[in-house]
């Protein structure tokens, strides 16, 4: 066992040693031939497990980023990956069909820019681009669901630089989309679209998926399937098969009670008036962990379990987490007490609230966010002062 662990030792830190060459300037050919030494060796764990000790030695997040397609070329050519057989249905079976239903996508998009720009061709090109914005369910079930397990196992160097390089291929598809708004046939626009598309699928089964089947726990896994509905599908559904382990709780299913200053409720009380309120809540405590979040049914964001207990930098993408930073800094050090937001999103008029949370000392607790789709709310005019329903309620 001690050799094994030496072993890895060493292939880690040569791992790190190509890496800074490659940032130092290092041809990739010259790096390869070091890589070559490592084929059979090395494996997923340990390319994360370099970048991750990089990050911690302090080479900047965005070094990492902007290198690290160059990183995936030079291991692309030398690394061999054995993909994992896992059951059909099984979160990693989802992701990499979906993956293939995606590359199907990116095949039809591309012979559309071979053709003339004529209708039939932009056509081609607005309903591959309708489908390949399917990807925020599979990016988002990545970032939200499956990186939170990871860092529960210290491994947090995936959420940050793949979410940026996530957050760069999203940016790329907006552009798309609004060339093609424009009715401008951009065949450079695509295929930068496609290729950033393409090395993300290249990342998740070469380096992520390997990686997580390694590390997660069949009860993370269990977790992840049971939250990945409320993010959606991308292209496909899963497939019957997969059998989670564990049996969760039914949610909302909750027992007991608790005493508060101006009156008590039973907790199941408790979670209906959080699932009923007209805003969706979150609070993250004095550690800047998530520690509770509100259920509604027209929820503005969606959330899972697998955020309980996370660090609120990892929840948000990492161009972000420099303005999380500053309010929670602002209200730690009672500097701020309110930040507020709002914006257009999917067609609603959103607005998003920080509040510190203080105890009657002053001491903070944490903050507290709310969000509310406001779009109602904004139409309004005049007044209303006599009862009137929206809808007949069903007979009780």
């Amino acid at each position: 066992m001690s050799e094994f662990l030496d072993n890895r030792t060493r292939r880690v830190e040569t791992l790190k040693g190509i890496i800074q060459g490659l940032h130092t300037g290092e041809s990739p050919d010259t790096v390869k031939a070091a890589m070559r030494r490592l084929v059979g060796e090395a494996d997923a764990t340990e390319i994360v497990a370099a970048e991750q000790q990089l990050m911690a030695e302090g080479m900047p997040l965005a070094q990492i980023q902007g290198m690290c397609d160059l990183h995936s070329q030079v291991t692309r050519e030398v690394l061999t990956s054995i993909a994992p057989a896992v059951e059909p249905g099984h979160p990693v079976d989802t992701m990499r069909r979906e993956n293939e239903a995606l590359r199907s996508v990116l095949a039809r998009l591309r012979e559309a820019m071979r053709q003339a720009p004529d209708p039939a061709a932009m056509l081609a090109w607005r309903q591959a681009y309708n489908e390949l914005n399917d990807i925020e369910k599979h990016y988002q079930r990545k970032e939200h669901l499956i990186f939170s397990c990871l860092e529960r196992h210290g491994i947090a160097g995936p959420s940050k630089v793949m979410w940026a390089k996530d957050d760069e291929a999203r940016a790329m598809l907006k552009d798309l989309g609004r060339s093609l708004r424009n009715g401008e046939v951009r065949g450079d626009l695509g295929e930068r679209a496609a290729a950033a598309i393409e090395e993300m699928m290249f990342k998740e089964e070469n380096i992520l998926l390997p990686m997580c089947l390694k590390t997660l726990t069949a009860e993370e896994w269990a977790e992840i399937w049971a939250a990945s509905p409320r993010y959606g599908w991308c292209l496909v559904e899963p497939r019957d098969g997969y059998k989670p382990p564990v049996r969760f709780e039914a949610e909302g299913e909750v027992r007991g009670g608790v005493q508060l200053p101006t009156g008590n409720l039973t907790l199941k009380q408790l979670a209906a008036m959080f699932s009923t309120l007209p805003v969706d809540i979150t609070f993250v405590d004095a550690n800047d962990r998530v520690a509770f979040y509100s259920e509604g049914p027209d929820r503005v964001f969606a959330r899972s379990r697998a955020i309980i207990g996370r660090k609120v930098q990892h929840c948000h993408p990492p161009k972000s987490v420099d303005t999380v930073n500053q309010i929670l800094d602002d209200f730690r050090q009672g500097r701020q007490s309110l930040a507020e937001f709002w914006l257009e999103f999917h067609g609603r008029f959103v607005h998003v609230r920080y509040f510190a949370v203080r105890d009657a000392e002053g001491a903070y607790l944490g903050t507290l966010e709310v969000t509310q789709d406001a779009t109602r709310i904004r139409a309004l005019t005049g007044e209303r002062r006599l009862l009137q329903y929206e809808a007949v309620a069903a007979a009780v």
